[in-house]
């Protein structure tokens, strides 16, 4: 393909994307007041009634509005992100139908491996982020003591939720990257396995900055099984060293450096005993063999 043809594949790709984004956000954009917007509040409707805004009331929980505009861009806000989720099999395809065909074989076994593998990390990060949401925010806004009203507003609420949503996926592709990196040799088993504690206590001051929470509780519900996910990249990278080192072994090619040659075996080897096409030629071209009184008589 010539580099116009490869820009308008891009463009009808994208633009198929998009019109699967807008066409999800409109479906989230309804359904954020037929259940969406109840999951996003359910966390925060699960507190105390006095850590929560609710006239007092027992059974009702509610978010401010301090500007006219404020629940119009909430909703676009959710709907937004909700379209990209369940957009995503859509836009996932068209960008792996863009660049396959510039792919080999194991790379794109690689490939769809990654992107599943991440797609479910992405998951499992949301899915913690969402449970230790309430218990976090418990522990936040009972810090305030008593005599204080807590009324959150609807754009800090939201804004806190989706940003640790967020924040807890994107951290659970951090081991997957070093995975990767093992895989294109760059990264070893050996410096992963000699920065094994550090890579574990840079992984506990990680989670500390990037919750937005910032309580203990949050922290190790999201530093624990990133160490978990790092340990298995770890292994898997000792997994894909020892297999990397037999198939050196066995070319003999191991014990040289990059920048030299490989030996040539210079002794002569043994040619096939077979019949080769220029043999069947000669064959044809040679006399018949006489046979008969004459052949004997000239004998």
């Amino acid at each position: 393909m010539t580099l116009i043809a490869h820009l308008t594949e891009l463009r009808n790709r994208i633009a198929k994307s998009l019109l699967a984004l807008l066409i999800a956000a409109g479906f989230a954009f309804w359904w954020y007041g037929h259940g969406l917007g109840e999951f996003i509040r359910a966390p925060y409707c699960g507190l105390p009634a006095d850590l929560r805004f609710g006239q007092g009331a027992e059974d009702t929980c509610g978010l401010l509005i301090t500007d006219v505009f404020g629940g119009v861009f909430i909703r676009l806000k959710v709907s937004l992100l909700a379209g990209a989720v369940l957009a995503a099999p859509v836009w996932l395809y068209q960008l792996w139908a863009f660049i396959t065909p510039g792919l080999k074989r194991n790379e794109k076994r690689y490939g769809l491996s990654f992107v599943a593998v991440s797609t479910a990390l992405f998951a499992l990060g949301a899915v913690l982020a969402y449970v230790s949401l309430a218990k976090g925010l418990q522990l936040l806004l009972s810090l305030a003591g008593d005599g204080v009203v807590v009324a959150l507003t609807a754009q800090d609420y939201i804004g806190f939720v989706l940003s640790l949503l967020v924040a807890f996926g994107v951290s659970f592709e951090v081991p997957l990257i070093a995975i990767a990196l093992n895989l294109v040799g760059v990264l070893s088993y050996e410096a992963l396995r000699t920065a094994r504690r550090w890579i574990f206590f840079l992984t506990i001051v990680f989670a500390a900055f990037i919750t937005p929470t910032q309580d203990p509780f949050t922290m190790l519900l999201m530093a624990g099984p990133m160490i978990v996910l790092f340990e298995l990249a770890i292994q898997i990278a000792r997994f894909v060293d020892r297999r990397r080192a037999k198939r050196a072994a066995a070319e003999h090619f191991h014990d040289l450096a990059d920048d030299e040659a490989s030996p040539l075996d210079a002794s002569p080897s043994q040619l096939d005993a077979t019949p080769t096409p220029v043999d069947d030629l000669r064959r044809q071209d040679a006399p018949a063999p006489v046979d008969g009184p004459a052949a004997r008589s000239r004998g």
